[in-house]
């Protein structure tokens, strides 16, 4: 019994496909299907159920999978243990994270880490889906917002504020809101195609106004050029703004005003020792963010 051919058969069994699988272990279909094969040849027993449209766990199958997801995991802490014993942190890492996330955090802090860490292989996912950690080969996900309740741990690298900016040339054009209810007469520019609330100064949530937007944008790197270009008005994270409003290229508005916040958090399996090379990306990032910590 090979591991590779467990790995093969838990990941088959996470995504239900073996096209989706060796996909996810960036392997040609053939070679998946063949240690599938070769595990039940093995094991003397049929574990999935081909003869449909949709793969099927068989009994045995749903009997041994548990049992191949322990070995693995066993296999994956005594490296762990290895690892700490030699005291380097080395190996590939698998990183997944949403596109604003790498562009504007992460990439930066990337040229300092591979200094630091030669032997640590980084490779970087950078995608907005939804990903479910135990169906992905990612050791670290990094994630926006809210999260699903899950076993998995989550440590805080950095909350975000977003900042109402436009360029000064569309403020010059259109006229610089005083309140919220001006914006009514503005172009606002969205994050998602749905309404925004918008808040000025005032401490008042009768000043507390929700708009739809003229144009929708899902990921905020693409809103930054779009403001900056003068289109409207638009939240962006602090981050990724702050920079142009130090040098005047956008106009903060209502700087006073709450801010909407969003917590960024680095994830990874509870059910595993931390690897050295996942503490030590972290911490890596911690010490990036901290300069950027309101």
């Amino acid at each position: 019994m090979q591991l590779s051919d467990l790995r093969a058969f838990v990941r088959i069994t996470d995504l239900m496909s073996v096209s989706a699988a060796a996909r996810a272990l960036g392997l040609p279909k053939s070679g998946v299907s063949r240690a599938l094969a070769r595990l039940e040849r093995d094991l003397g027993v049929v574990l999935m159920d081909r003869s449909t449209r949709h793969l099927r766990l068989t009994d045995a199958g749903t009997l041994f999978r548990p049992h191949a997801i322990r070995i693995l995991a066993d296999v994956d802490e005594a490296g762990t243990a290895l690892e700490r014993l030699g005291g380097v942190p080395a190996g590939t890492l698998r990183v997944s994270l949403p596109f604003t996330v790498a562009t504007a955090l992460v990439a930066p802090m990337l040229p300092g880490f591979m200094v630091a860490y030669p032997q640590v292989r980084v490779m970087l996912a950078v995608e907005n889906r939804f990903i479910d950690m135990p169906a992905e080969t990612a050791d670290l996900l990094i994630r926006v917002g809210p999260l699903v309740d899950s076993d998995l741990i989550a440590r805080r690298l950095l909350v975000s504020e977003a900042w109402l900016c436009a360029s000064p040339g569309y403020l010059a054009a259109r006229g610089t809101p005083a309140h919220a209810a001006d914006l009514t007469d503005h172009t606002l520019i969205s994050y998602g195609d749905r309404a925004m609330a918008y808040q000025d100064n005032a401490t008042d949530d009768a000043r507390r106004i929700e708009l739809p937007p003229a144009v929708a944008i899902s990921d905020s790197a693409a809103l930054l050029p779009v403001v900056l270009g003068g289109a409207g008005i638009a939240y962006l994270p602090d981050f990724l703004a702050r920079p142009y409003v130090a040098d005047g290229r956008l106009v903060r508005l209502w700087p006073t005003a709450e801010g909407i916040e969003t917590v960024i958090h680095a994830i990874y399996p509870s059910h595993r020792s931390l690897s050295a090379k996942v503490r030590v990306f972290i911490d890596a990032l911690v010490a990036s963010f901290d300069g950027l910590q309101r």
